[in-house]
């Protein structure tokens, strides 16, 4: 029992469907305050320069509300958060003791040696800075990017090298709604996650942001506007458990409660297909940019895993990425790297994508910088620390990448519907 596919999504700009919520659309335009640090959410000036705005907004392609790029606010530095958190990851140890000798362990220091094969644009930047949450959605807008899936964990929780982010994500809706951007939530695999929790936590993530114009509804095919919310290392806990949240029939089931959503599990395992169709699952991604790395992750899998959904009116939405490289936090797990070849990793990606005739497309990722998956713009960068970079071509050849398939993946859809 699911949600089945997006239907009768409502056209916002041209070849770009969704639903928007009438609400402000125009009038929450704000300007970003000189001394973002001291200034709260509600007293942010109004813009008094709509019509600025509004030109920089034509310089951008439409955005594509089909195409999805992994977000992390878990990046912090000195000005904002008092201390550099996760550009100063650990290396960290390889799980077979004598292996582990071989390799570096220990800290990186920030700002010059990061946590990264490669150096951001913006430097070591800090997740709560709204000039660079202003940064984020010119570059997102660049690339066509209509949606952003926010790494969440619950309020004072966080993952094991951050501090909790869930304060963010009011400064980021802002900034995502002036630009037109819409905002789900990719819910981490939190210490405890289960069934009751995973109830609570979706309950409270609708209360707190549901209302705000750039949180991402789609309209299923029986006419519900729901939420979408993806749903890292799913298998972690098993498909009964999930079953009594997520399937009609149970009593203490989310369904048919105002908060009820779209829920996407991660497929790794080919065995896991089945387990998510047991669990109650409307849908299912991919996530690791690294083909070969899992059976989901392998492109030519994806013919096959399109399939299975459309046999069980499931969403199916691979993930696409660049390259992957995370030797600076696993010196150890050169096996994973997938070279950018200039690019031509990531188009082949996209093209295995558009080819399986995907619901949505995910990117992974727009600034997973550990892990060597971001098409943020980088630099090329020399000191003791040695980086790669994206030369011959532009810091933004991976967001000028990502918008040409916008495009293309914007027109098949059009036929496809047909």
């Amino acid at each position: 029992m699911n949600h089945g596919k997006p239907q009768a999504l409502i056209e916002e700009c041209p070849g770009v469907m969704v639903f928007m919520e009438k609400k402000n659309d125009n009038q929450i335009q704000r300007q970003i305050d000189s001394k973002p640090d001291q200034t709260k959410m509600n007293d942010l000036p109004k813009s008094n320069n709509d019509a600025q705005l509004e030109a920089t907004l034509k310089r951008f392609p439409p955005p594509n509300y089909y195409l999805h790029a992994f977000y992390y606010t878990w990046y912090g530095n000195p000005k904002f958060d008092g201390q550099y958190i996760h550009w100063n990851h650990k290396q960290l140890p390889h799980w077979d003791s004598k292996v582990a000798q071989g390799y570096p362990q220990g800290s990186h220091n920030p700002p010059e040696d990061i946590g990264s094969n490669f150096y951001p644009s913006l430097g070591a930047y800090s997740s709560r800075d709204p000039s660079i949450i202003e940064a984020h959605m010119q570059q997102l807008r660049t690339a066509a990017i209509g949606v952003i899936a926010v790494s969440w964990y619950p309020p004072n929780m966080k993952d094991e090298n951050g501090h909790p982010t869930d304060d963010i994500v009011p400064l980021l809706l802002e900034v995502a709604h002036k630009y037109h951007i819409k905002v789900v939530f990719h819910i981490e695999p939190y210490t405890g996650r289960d069934e009751v929790n995973m109830f609570s936590n979706v309950k409270t993530l609708i209360e707190k942001y549901g209302d705000h114009p750039a949180f991402f509804r789609y309209q299923t095919n029986n006419g519900k506007l729901l939420p979408l919310f993806y749903v890292y290392d799913s298998y972690l806990m098993n498909s009964e458990q999930w079953a009594k949240l997520l399937k009609h029939t149970e009593s203490n089931s989310i369904r048919d409660t105002p908060y009820d959503a779209i829920f996407i599990a991660l497929l790794v395992e080919e065995k896991h297909k089945r387990d998510i169709l047991t669990a109650g699952f409307d849908g299912v991604y991919t996530y690791f940019a690294t083909n070969g790395f899992s059976y989901g992750s392998t492109q030519r899998n994806w013919g096959s895993i399109k399939a299975f959904c459309e046999d069980n009116n499931l969403i199916f939405i691979p993930s696409v990425g660049p390259g992957y490289i995370d030797t600076s936090v696993r010196p150890w797990n050169f096996q994973n790297t997938r070279n950018r070849i200039n690019g031509k990793y990531y188009e082949t990606s996209l093209s295995a994508a558009l080819e399986a005739r995907p619901d949505f497309i995910s990117v992974t990722s727009f600034n997973e910088w550990h892990e060597g998956t971001q098409i943020e713009m980088a630099i090329p960068k020399t000191g003791q620390t040695v980086y790669l970079d994206y030369l011959p071509n532009k810091p933004t050849i991976y967001l000028e990448i990502t918008r040409k398939w916008a495009a293309v993946f914007g027109g098949e859809r059009r036929k496809w519907q047909k």
